[in-house]
């Protein structure tokens, strides 16, 4: 993961005093061109009806309960949308809390659940664009969708059961956990109204909404609302706050979020305040770990709180914001033939209590407590001890963490407790701790890694791209004593440690698997301009035709990659490269030339 930027690997890694300065800054409309300078940007292509819809959601589910066939999916919108009878049941399952959980009234929570295998979307290079400027974090999950839930239980005498329960569920491959969710409260109260029509409303205004572009503010008119977001781009610098503020223009805008995925880091750990500092350590390690809470709504915001505390690190590994016994990873999941996997999984039936009790990692929340109230101190408790899920709150793990806990931040949250510190200052003191623990980990690996890259020297037209150095664990390690985190970070303990755990990790191995990417692209592209540097009409004098016409085929080979793997090549490279192209074609027989120049023609 590049920490600063697309195409960064020949910047210096920032030093720590840069991420210290101020704690929030204000963002004006940002446009995309100007977001990046000197770096191609493709052009948005024809839209058809509903494509603006399907960049946002998949569909909208409406899940009913019926006395005879138990919760089912009575509506699909758009019409056209597709699931298949598997998705279709995980979304009935994981749309309605448990019966023990007592949720009356309205109920937002959140789940993610397995795409069917084999599915396309006829919006993948389109959708591409978007997540190629997106945080690692807020990428389309290409393997998942997440299930937005506004669930509503109320009694009612006139139905059989005696309530009414029913669900309303936005399907998405996008991880904008805090928008979808103030989405849902414009609508959901809206549809238990006026029923069928106001869905159709919704997701006509959705499809004439602009795209999700990251690095946009962006207006969101529905349902005679207007919303204003702005989406987190991966050039941000990380812990400073992008946040959109009201204008005086903003006459039409009801809703201003100052975030789109962020949940309240501070209200979440709360239960487990005095452990976050061995929490953060098992989240980074991929540890398996289980979050067991009264309700739906606490065990996905814990869960996504867990997967956000290493940021910007991507989480690698699966995590179930909120899982029951009927999905279809339960005996997978919970089998005792085996190691438990790199899992996080949030859950509320008293069942798992003891189906989970073989699992390294539990953690044991009660009713959450309002935004700025801590529990009392807690030792981490002995996983025999865990016997139901009446069990005290805490966390149950014989884990022994590399680093010693961090008792400042500690003291600091419970000063802004004592003060009645905001809860939003509360949340973002945390926030930052995390950032920073996580920047002083990640920098020596970042410094390391970028010492992979071959000199731009060493890099000629007519030779393919010189390749990446071998990353060597060894070679690394030595590194870490003048450059380690020591610099960044007062914490003490066994950092080296922790970094040998974390290279066995997925998410290493899915942060170096990036980082990997991103820097062959980028040989890929220097590759690139250095051709377009070249007289290539020179070039040709000295070659035969055969050897021209080979010239060309490879070089329009070369273009048909960078556009399609959109290389962070400068502004005009590829124009460039089209017109030498052309140019070389012209030099040739004119027969050839109608073949070549056919075949180079959009």
């Amino acid at each position: 993961m590049a920490l600063h930027g697309q195409g960064g690997m020949e910047e210096p890694v920032e030093e720590p005093e840069d991420f210290r300065q101020g704690d929030v800054s204000i963002s004006s409309a940002i446009e995309l061109p100007d977001a990046v300078p000197g770096v191609e940007t493709p052009a948005e292509p024809l839209l058809l009806p509903w494509d603006r819809f399907s960049a946002w959601l998949h569909c909208i589910c409406v899940v009913g309960f019926d006395l005879e066939l138990g919760q089912a999916v009575e509506v699909i919108y758009p019409h056209h949308s597709k699931l298949t009878d598997k998705e279709k049941t995980s979304i009935c399952y994981l749309s309605f809390p448990d019966s023990n959980s007592g949720c009356l009234g309205d109920t937002q929570f959140c789940f993610r659940f397995r795409q069917a295998a084999g599915r396309k979307s006829s919006l993948g290079c389109f959708l591409d664009q978007f997540d190629r400027d997106a945080p690692l974090c807020l990428k389309r999950d290409q393997g998942y969708y997440y299930g937005y839930v506004y669930f509503r239980q109320v009694r009612d005498k006139s139905l059989k059961r005696g309530y009414f329960q029913k669900s309303l569920v936005l399907i998405s491959k996008l991880p904008y956990i805090t928008f979808f969710h103030s989405l849902l409260k414009l609508v959901a109260p809206e549809y238990f109204e006026k029923q069928e029509p106001c869905l159709e409303a919704a997701c006509n205004d959705i499809d004439r909404w602009p795209t999700p572009y990251p690095g946009k503010i962006l207006t969101l008119p529905i349902m005679g609302v207007v919303m204003k977001i702005r989406i987190p781009a991966c050039y941000d610098k990380p812990g400073m706050s992008q946040l959109v503020q009201s204008s005086e223009n903003d006459t039409l805008v009801s809703v201003v979020l100052p975030t789109i995925h962020e949940v309240d880091l501070f209200r979440c750990f709360s239960p487990v305040f005095f452990h976050i500092q061995m929490l953060w350590e098992l989240v980074l390690l991929g540890e398996a770990l289980v979050v067991m809470a009264p309700s739906p709504a606490e065990s996905s915001d814990t869960v996504l709180a867990l997967v956000s505390c290493i940021s910007p690190l991507r989480y690698c590994s699966d995590f179930r914001p909120y899982f029951t016994i009927h999905d279809s990873e339960f005996k997978e999941y919970t089998t005792r033939t085996q190691a438990p996997p790199s899992v996080i999984l949030g859950v509320t039936n008293p069942f798992f209590a003891k189906t989970l009790q073989h699992w390294p990692h539990i953690i044991r929340i009660g009713d959450m407590k309002q935004a700025g109230e801590v529990t009392k101190q807690m030792k981490v408790k002995k996983l025999k001890n865990l016997k139901t899920l009446d069990s005290k709150p805490g966390v149950y793990s014989s884990y022994k963490p590399f680093l010693n806990r961090d008792e400042e931040i500690i003291k600091q949250l419970q000063r802004g407790v004592q003060q009645k510190r905001p809860s939003a200052a509360q949340n973002a003191i945390l926030r930052r701790h995390f950032l920073e623990l996580t920047q002083s980990f990640i920098i020596p690996l970042e410094r390391y890694v970028a010492s992979l890259m071959p000199l731009q020297k060493s890099i000629s037209p007519w030779k393919s791209p010189p390749q990446l150095r071998p990353f060597s664990q060894d070679e690394f390690m030595k590194t870490l004593e003048k450059a380690g985190p020591q610099l960044t970070s007062r914490l003490k303990g066994d950092w080296i440690g922790l970094y040998r755990q974390f290279l066995k990790s997925p998410n290493f191995d899915g942060w170096f698997r990036n980082r990997r990417k991103e820097m062959t692209q980028k040989l890929e592209a220097l590759h690139l301009e250095a051709l377009c540097d070249e007289d290539l009409q020179l070039r040709i004098q000295k070659h035969t035709e055969v050897e021209t016409v080979d010239l060309v085929l490879k070089l329009k080979d070369k273009l048909t990659q960078a556009e399609r793997e959109q290389l962070p090549v400068k502004a005009g490279t590829l124009a460039r490269l089209q017109t030498h192209i052309e140019t070389v074609i012209l030099s040739l027989p004119e027969d050839l030339q109608g073949i070549l120049l056919k075949s180079s023609s959009p």
